[in-house]
């Protein structure tokens, strides 16, 4: 049985395609900088190179045909017909307070999914794309919504309320919700796992740093505390995002600009965070390169989103009290020494210190990283997220019946045994060019 997971975010879509009887993964991928210009798929096969095929995909659409025919392609793919992919599970960012958890997509739940479009523009809209789209192409099997907030369905009511109308609340739902849950999910089960604790006795801060950015607080396993809020808006310096700031700033500018409530919105949501800041640059790599070359606004987006990164981790450590490991994840967190520097800084006085060689040599997406202090009292790990995996397994929950939330639930990858096939292949490539790269992997104890 094949499985296909989409994962839509703003600026890209991966994907992966996963046998599950053999718990195999047959190919899984990316197609980055999704309408930013200059997109490509990066498609990786167990056993082969790794293929990277420059096109451009100015809307979600041409990218999710750009993965469908590279899958099924004579040269690079690994089947041969679309039609055996039997379940396709699919991120979906907000389903409000009717969907909690992973649901089996129909008629009302795609309708409910688009009448809360507003409420996740950057990712609503692509996510819906993708579920018409691969239904268009795959209409004869069940496809599922991985809902991005059932991870926050912990989350106290106290952390949750906004000190607003409380009528608001009962009325229009108006809350604080959370995102990224499949990663974070991921990530809080995996650091248990390296801390070789059991994951209900494990208390973490985790940092999701892509395009859009969450930090979660994690009690005794459970999400008490997250960045994001009733729509992904709230929180950290993200991408293209504002994040927290003075809403008093919004009614003002309306006023001065003449802006209507939509406008404002596209600026809040697509036109402010380090691509307000800079004035250009959406993607860290590029700002971290302008900022080496003397960019005064690169320099200052950095350390705008370090400062208020810090800022948020040691918020939460307030929160926990007792604190096992800070976890570093998604493509700006796994793969940037500098940000992870620039948000730990300072932080000695809570514990936390890390090795700046090892900081510096994590930068892979195949391995687990511990790159903690000999003499820090707080671990810090760099997990690579694997929302697919999550999916996969929430798909064919789903259609065995057997799906519950994560508190009744055991995934696969909380097993110390647990390998990622590709991702370690991967690895072993990169060891032979660095070697460093074996004194950096986290142990598991009682396994490594």
């Amino acid at each position: 049985m094949d499985i296909l997971t989409l994962n839509c975010g703003s600026s890209s879509v991966k994907y992966q395609l996963y046998r599950w009887e053999e718990k195999r993964i047959l190919a899984k991928g990316v197609v980055e900088r999704v309408t930013v210009g200059g997109s490509f798929i990066k498609h990786e096969v167990p056993g082969r190179d790794t293929v990277k095929i420059e096109k451009e995909c100015p809307t979600h659409k041409e990218a999710i045909e750009l993965i469908m025919s590279t899958l099924t392609s004579s040269e690079h793919g690994v089947i041969k017909d679309i039609k055996d992919i039997k379940a396709v599970g699919h991120r979906v960012v907000h389903g409000g307070e009717k969907f909690n958890k992973s649901v089996i997509i129909d008629d009302e739940a795609m309708k409910t999914f688009e009448e809360l479009v507003d409420l996740a523009p950057l990712h609503n809209p692509p996510n819906i794309l993708g579920i018409k789209a691969a239904k268009k192409v795959l209409p004869d099997v069940p496809h599922m919504a991985i809902m991005d907030t059932a991870w926050h369905q912990t989350i106290p009511d106290f952390a949750y309320i906004y000190a607003l109308p409380y009528e608001w609340y009962e009325k229009y739902h108006i809350r604080r919700y959370g995102f990224h849950g499949t990663s974070l999910l991921y990530v809080a089960k995996r650091a248990a796992v390296l801390l070789g604790k059991d994951p209900f006795e494990t208390n973490i801060v985790s940092a999701h740093i892509g395009n859009g950015v969450s930090f979660n607080a994690v009690k005794n396993g459970l999400s008490v505390d997250t960045s994001m809020g009733f729509t992904p808006l709230e929180g950290a310096v993200m991408g293209t995002r504002a994040g927290d700031h003075d809403a008093a700033i919004d009614l003002y500018m309306m006023d001065k600009l003449g802006l209507s409530t939509k406008e404002m919105n596209t600026i809040l949501n697509k036109k402010s965070g380090v691509l307000g800041i800079t004035g250009k640059y959406t993607d860290r790599r590029d700002i971290e390169i302008a900022a080496e070359k003397g960019d005064k606004r690169a320099e200052l987006a950095i350390k705008i989103e370090g400062y208020r990164g810090r800022k948020y981790i040691a918020a939460y450590m307030a929160a926990l009290g007792k604190v096992d490991a800070i976890v570093f994840t998604a493509g700006v967190g796994e793969m940037s020494p500098i940000m992870r520097n620039e948000m730990l800084k300072g932080l000695e006085l809570f514990g936390v210190k890390i090795d700046p060689v090892k900081n510096e040599l994590s930068h892979t997406r195949n391995a687990e990283m511990d790159i903690t202090a000999e003499d820090s009292k707080v671990k810090v790990f760099v997990i690579p997220t694997d929302e697919e995996l999550v999916m996969t397994e929430d798909t064919v929950a789903l259609l065995e019946g057997r799906y519950d939330i994560h508190t009744k639930f055991t995934y696969s990858f909380q097993d110390p045994h647990y390998v990622n096939k590709l991702r370690e292949e991967n690895f072993q490539k990169q060891v032979k060019e660095v070697p460093e790269l074996l004194k950096v992997r986290a142990k598991i104890p009682g396994i490594s």
